[in-house]
C-alpha cells in the first residue's frame, strides 16, 4: 500500500446555491476511497476571472490520500458531474469546479492534468484559501501579485 500524499484541491461555483454545493463537494471528496479531508480554508466570494456570470463561491481543501493523482483526477471529475457540472465553453459559468492544485510535491504534465495547477499562482481566489489552510505554501509576494483581484472572505454559516 502506497502511503498518503497530501493533495489541495481548489474548489468554486458560480450558478445554483454554491455555498450548498461546495459543502456537498467536500463531503464527497473527502468520501473518495482512500482519502481523508485533512483541512478546508474558510469560504470565499470572488468575481470571474477571464470569465462572466455571477461572483462565485470559493475554498481550498487539503487530503491525505493514497489514491494517484490520476485516480483523483477522475474522482473530483466525477463529483463535478455529478452537481451538474457542464462545459458549453471554456470558462463558462458552473455548478461546480473542483481543481487539483498540488499533489504532495509532485510536478506532472500530461494531456488531461498538469501538477502543480498552471494558472493558481494568477489566481487571488486560490491564493488567498490556500494560504489560510497551507501558509507554507504560498509566499508573501506571491499574495501581493494577486491583491487586486477581487476577493471576500465569507462569515461562516
Amino acid at each position: 500500500m502506497r502511503p498518503p500524499v497530501l493533495a489541495y484541491i481548489a474548489l468554486g461555483g458560480n450558478l445554483g446555491d454554491a455555498k450548498a454545493t461546495l459543502r456537498s463537494a467536500l463531503a464527497q471528496v473527502a468520501g473518495l476511497a482512500q482519502t481523508r479531508l485533512a483541512a478546508c480554508s474558510s469560504f470565499y466570494s470572488s468575481a470571474p476571472v477571464d470569465a462572466t456570470g455571477p461572483d462565485y463561491v470559493n475554498a481550498v481543501m487539503a487530503v491525505d490520500t493514497r489514491l494517484n493523482a490520476v485516480e483523483l483526477l477522475s474522482g473530483l471529475q466525477q463529483i463535478e458531474a455529478l452537481a451538474g457540472r457542464e462545459r458549453p465553453y471554456l470558462n463558462a459559468p458552473r455548478t461546480l469546479d473542483l481543481d487539483l492544485l498540488l499533489y504532495g510535491h509532485a510536478s506532472m504534465e500530461s494531456a488531461h492534468l498538469v501538477v502543480p495547477h498552471p494558472r493558481m499562482w494568477e489566481r487571488a481566489f486560490v491564493l488567498f484559501p490556500l494560504a489560510e489552510i497551507a501558509p507554507d505554501q504560498v509566499s508573501a509576494a506571491q499574495l501581493a501579485a494577486v491583491r487586486g483581484q477581487s476577493i471576500t472572505r465569507l462569515p461562516a454559516d
